[in-house]
């Protein structure tokens, strides 16, 4: 008889000391659940935070012994109570151990949680770590440590994979710490959301390939940008770019005159046609410095201005539709100012005794020159602030040997360069 009453009673110890434990569960729940909902206001902060300490105190109860420590509910909790506790502290030394423990609790929670019980426990305990790593990439982004950003970021990014601005900042991170494939594949992600700069995306991921020395996807991704984005000037340029540095001009012009014969009414095409022109023609200058013979010099010579006059015929089309277009205005300009500096320059190399050569190439200069002070002009007229436009024209008046308008100029270049 005694030996069964003394069965009883360790029984009764032993489930009184499981319910203790399993209240220090529920105390540890209730007290988190508390804090959630007191947190929002700056009103109860405190009692909200008291409450927190409460339930880590109580999780940290329940985690320690082996009648509660390897539930489901356990592990959610005390991941979502130290994710909560960690998001809190703003000292790296004490906030990233909570952290990590947060992280590892919520990992095994994930793994016995097969019924989906603490799922939205989990959830929003890893939306918390997703902050805190937010907040730690950020800062570690403006102290120029980009690997250590990107690592966070990427945390961020895949607790909210569909998350925008976390694909955007893992992205951008990876960027300055040169890691290239990362970059590229956030960025080839990130053209496929609806992300509202994903014109600037396009032009980043063509810069990343050009970077990773992959010129074929690097003018891919500007075509694939120009399809979405049209309009895009700066895409439009470097396609051009690519496409000259890698042989395919000719596959630009092609879709832009496939592209005018559905929209000619275009001026912007049109502006883009000359500038592809007149980028081949400065490609050839650089030709020309290397060229050797006397030959070869003259050959690149007329095929560079060959290339300026195609592309003076695009921009006055332009012109023809809208004649205050400003871009095509200035680069009209500067297309036939050029020729007209080559003869200025070739009559100037000329010896003493080659007067009449000299008089003869002067005139064919000057005449040149006048051609381009129209656009010229107009150019700097409807953009004063335009230091390109105004040192064009003042090419054209040192050209010209108009010294009282190119140092009127010069004054007005030096004025804006000193803002």
């Amino acid at each position: 008889m005694k030996i069964k009453l003394l069965m009883a009673g360790l029984l009764g110890l032993v489930s009184a000391t499981t319910f203790a434990q399993k209240g220090e569960l529920s105390t540890a729940k209730s007290e988190y659940d508390n804090y959630e909902g007191l947190r929002g206001s700056k009103a109860t902060l405190a009692v909200a935070t008291k409450s927190l300490g409460t339930a880590k105190t109580s999780i940290d109860k329940a985690a320690a012994n082996e009648k509660t420590a390897a539930l489901p509910q356990t592990f959610a909790l005390k991941g979502a109570i130290y994710a909560a506790l960690a998001v809190q502290d703003t000292v790296a030394a004490t906030s990233l151990p909570l952290f990590t423990t947060a992280d590892e609790s919520l990992k095994k929670a994930k793994e016995l949680d097969t019924k989906g019980e603490n799922k939205q426990v989990i959830d929003n305990a890893y939306l918390n770590l997703a902050q805190y790593q937010l907040t730690k990439g950020v800062a570690e982004y403006s102290a120029q440590k980009y690997d250590q950003a990107y690592h966070s970021f990427d945390y961020y990014r895949t607790v909210l994979p569909e998350d925008t601005n976390a694909i955007y900042y893992t992205g951008l991170a990876a960027a300055n710490a040169k890691n290239y494939p990362a970059a590229i594949t956030n960025y080839n992600k990130l053209v496929t959301t609806k992300y509202s700069k994903n014109a600037g995306v396009y032009m980043d991921l063509s810069s990343l390939y050009l970077a990773n020395k992959d010129t074929t996807n690097a003018l891919k991704s500007v075509s694939d940008g120009i399809v979405k984005y049209p309009s895009s000037t700066d895409l439009r340029k470097r396609e051009i770019e690519i496409s000259l540095q890698t042989g395919k001009e000719k596959e630009v012009i092609q879709k832009i005159q496939a592209a005018l014969a559905a929209d000619p009414k275009n001026k912007t095409l049109y502006y883009y046609a000359g500038l592809t022109y007149s980028q081949t023609a400065e490609a050839i200058i650089k030709e020309q410095a290397k060229a050797k013979d006397a030959a070869a010099k003259a050959t690149l010579q007329q095929q560079k201005v060959d290339n300026y006059n195609k592309a003076a015929d695009m921009y006055k089309k332009a012109l023809e539709i809208d004649p205050n277009y400003f871009e095509a205005n200035l680069n009209l300009g500067y297309v036939i100012l050029n020729p007209a500096i080559d003869s200025y320059n070739a009559a100037n190399k000329l010896p003493a005794n080659k007067q009449k050569e000299y008089d003869a190439a002067i005139a064919k200069a000057n005449a040149q020159f006048d051609l381009a002070k129209p656009y010229l002009v107009k150019a700097a007229d409807l953009n004063p602030k335009s230091i390109d436009a105004l040192t064009n024209l003042r090419t054209y008046y040192l050209g010209k040997k108009d010294n009282v308008n190119a140092e009127a100029t010069k004054k007005k270049i030096d004025a804006l360069n000193g803002q």
